[in-house]
């Protein structure tokens, strides 16, 4: 483990307000994104979509990493050019998702466990040596009737622990993401309790585990009440449940925040974030921490609706994306309003 890299990385990664694109999607999902703008989820479609974000110009202003899956890493522009090479030259760092995705909790059939750890260790040296210079591993835990149990709990923080000694071993900065998913009808106050449960394991997990807390990012979900919930939230009600929810669970040692979007629109992922940089949540500033983000769909969206496979919609998609990105980085710096998406 060469500390000076990993504490290097992380700094650049939350450099100037900036934040991470995720754009991780495995086969299957970048499919169905495809699938809802009428494309074939075809290899070349996929990585036709894809060009149109990295190519991106000016994205390097507001996106410090671009967390890729493994076949993007390997993927090139029509004119041959590797996507790495392009996201290095605009100053992105490279990441890589690492988890093979969820299979069912053995003897708990209604909840989820992130398989992936067998082999990770050579998998984790390739990707150093391919530019990588951190890594992604998502758990997921629903919130319903008597979930998620204590066995889905610690069977994830042990999986997420392990994968971020193994990634630390290799030099890449883990992304720990344990995302509490916003389906159902549960409250916000719900979603805080269960949110700092999961917490507080990953981390006791990570402290056993020996894991170095300034050289990992944690990627968690906002504190949001479920998404068929008859209790909407405000935005500086999620504000602050969010941000006393972390104060409440999250080590002050640890490197960064990079909230994922969690379904929200990008509109208002980028006001939620933005709240969480101002006065009115009535927690004490400055953060212990960097609080930033790692979007997927908050960022891609716009892009991938625009684009809609046709070559004649390119920049106008890449504008749409460098918009969503500037936003973001606005919300972080505390300057974010809704004017911005009317201009």
């Amino acid at each position: 483990m060469e500390t000076s890299l990993l504490l290097g990385t992380v700094q650049k990664l939350f450099a100037s307000a900036k934040g991470l694109l995720a754009m991780d999607e495995s086969e299957g999902t970048c499919n169905k994104r495809l699938a809802s703008i009428g494309l074939p989820g075809t290899e070349e479609n996929r990585r036709a979509y894809r060009e149109v974000l990295v190519t991106t110009p000016g994205l390097g202003e507001s996106i410090s990493g671009a967390i890729l899956y493994d076949e993007t890493l390997y993927q090139c522009t029509t004119e041959g050019r590797h996507f790495v090479q392009i996201l290095a030259e605009a100053g992105i760092l490279i990441g890589i998702k690492v988890d093979q995705g969820t299979q069912t909790l053995a003897g708990h059939p209604t909840e989820k466990v992130t398989e992936g750890l067998d082999g990770l260790r050579t998998r984790l040296k390739t990707y150093f040596a391919m530019g990588a210079r951190f890594a992604k591993w998502r758990a997921v835990f629903s919130i319903a009737q008597g979930i998620p149990s204590r066995a889905a709990i610690e069977a994830n923080a042990l999986a997420l622990a392990r994968y971020a000694a193994l990634c630390q071993e290799s030099s890449l900065v883990p992304i720990v993401e344990p995302e509490v998913l916003m389906d159902g009808g549960h409250t916000r106050s719900r979603c805080q309790e269960v949110t700092e449960e999961v917490l507080h394991e990953v981390f006791r997990q990570l402290v056993v585990q020996g894991v170095m807390l300034e050289g990992m990012i944690l990627k968690p979900n906002m504190v949001l009440a479920g998404s068929s919930s008859a209790e909407p939230d405000r935005v500086d009600q999620v504000a602050s449940s969010t941000l006393h929810c972390l104060l409440r669970s999250v080590p002050a040692a640890v490197g960064g925040i990079a909230f994922l979007s969690g379904g929200q629109s990008g509109e208002r992922a980028s006001a939620c974030l933005d709240a969480m940089h101002r006065p009115e949540t009535g927690v004490a500033t400055p953060l212990p921490w960097p609080v930033s983000f790692s979007f997927g769909r908050a960022l891609q969206q716009p892009a991938l609706e625009i684009w809609g496979g046709q070559a004649a919609n390119r920049g106008s998609a890449q504008q749409a994306l460098l918009h969503r990105a500037r936003c973001n980085r606005a919300a972080v710096e505390g300057r974010y309003n809704l004017g911005m998406e009317s201009g």
